[in-house]
């Protein structure tokens, strides 16, 4: 309860949130008992980095997709991920014409589907071949309307006025290269100064947080110049915009498995051939800024990416975090706690009165073995149960 380790204590849940945490709450009339008294119970998870639309290793096929077949695809992922006690995420946008993401956070708010509560940015913002512009991937080389790309200020502040006038929560953007894409390269900055600008301050005119997709220590800085809340990946981040971002209260989503993820299909000859060069050559200067930024007193927040690799093993961030470094109280307050108030939810992340009644248990203690957050086994969002025991909403 904010941050605080507790001993065995009951939780009084009236409707959707938590009334009261204590020692004993006693037993109003007609309560429902359930007991997890052999289990360590945490507030939800949140994972502030996915993409539901998003099939990172098909990405040439699946971004060819039907918005209704994206959509669909991806309730089905966020409603497996909540099997593994996330119960918020926020999704960092697909490559689509339409609004897939959107549409599903408000059938979820609206209970026509259920699944853990979304916080969309619903389009990637990027310069033309930088790393959310996936056109050259297309023989044919005509416009689908697949990516959302600007080349000047007055075109970025249109696109980012789009995404605000169509119900978009969080602006995303990319101001380095990637991985993953074809023809740019992370340790390059792809916006001009200029531009960078015009995506913070529209955003900012318009009351919509700005996360930046971001490699190049260069990046990082110009991100954070540009009043970035929230820095994704910061792949090759240096000492000074690791001081940066904690002057500036910004928060870092290092997507810590992804390296591990890639690192993996890198050593099975199984990484996709436009991204083996360039991570190859960096994934050494990659561990190093995971650990630069685990020792810092910079806020992390829990982010996988999961999309480019399988919602499966997004639990595994945990683990990855803390073989950087992290400590294991940090690490579970980075998906909790922290991660709320990057999201500026101050009603979930933590198991306190007033609070959403979101709840997860373990078999297992974290603090002692943080493999044990890969255990849940049961998960509540809003008051209601999802999974516990034999009981599981989405199996």
């Amino acid at each position: 309860m904010n941050g605080a380790v507790l001993g065995p204590s009951e939780v009084l849940i009236e409707d959707d949130a938590i009334a009261e945490v204590s020692a004993s709450v006693g037993r109003p009339g007609g309560a429902k008992v359930i007991d997890l008294s052999d289990r360590t119970v945490s507030p939800g998870f949140i994972d502030t980095h996915v993409h539901l639309c998003v099939d990172g290793l098909n990405l040439a096929r699946q971004t060819l997709q039907c918005s209704p077949a994206k959509a669909l695809a991806g309730l089905h992922y966020a409603q497996q991920y909540m099997r593994y006690g996330f119960t918020t995420l926020r999704d960092m946008g697909t490559l689509d014409p339409e609004w897939p993401t959107v549409n599903l956070r408000d059938a979820i708010a609206a209970g026509t589907a259920r699944g853990p509560r979304l916080v969309v940015a619903a389009h990637m913002i990027s310069a033309t071949a930088g790393h959310a512009d996936i056109q050259g991937m297309f023989p044919c080389r005509c416009h689908m309307g697949l990516s959302r790309v600007a080349d000047s200020p007055a075109k970025i502040r249109e696109l980012v006025r789009m995404e605000h006038a169509f119900g978009g929560d969080w602006i995303k953007t990319m101001n380095t290269g990637g991985y993953m894409s074809a023809g740019d390269d992370p340790a390059r900055v792809t916006w001009f100064e200029d531009e960078m600008q015009a995506v913070g301050q529209t955003a900012q005119q318009l009351g919509m947080p700005l996360a930046v997709h971001t490699g190049a220590a260069e990046g990082c800085k110009q991100a954070l110049r540009a009043g970035a809340r929230s820095l994704e990946h910061c792949y090759l981040i240096d000492d000074e915009g690791v001081a940066m971002a904690q002057k500036a209260g910004a928060f870092l989503v290092p997507t810590m498995q992804m390296t591990r993820e890639d690192k993996a299909l890198l050593l099975a000859g199984k990484l996709p051939e436009h991204a083996v060069w360039k991570f190859r050559r960096d994934v050494a200067a990659i561990e190093d800024a995971q650990k630069r930024m685990a020792r810092s007193n910079a806020r992390i927040a829990y982010g996988t990416d999961c999309g480019m690799f399988p919602f499966s093993e997004g639990i595994l961030e945990f683990q990855a975090m803390t073989a950087a470094g992290l400590t294991t109280a940090r690490a579970l307050k980075a998906a909790t706690s922290v991660a709320a108030e990057l999201l500026q939810r101050d009603d979930i992340g933590v198991l306190a009165p007033g609070k959403q009644a979101d709840i997860v248990a373990m078999p297992g203690n974290p603090f002692k073995d943080i493999a044990a957050t890969a255990k849940v086994d049961f998960v509540m969002k809003g008051g209601r149960v999802y999974r516990h025991g034999s009981f599981d909403l989405f199996q």
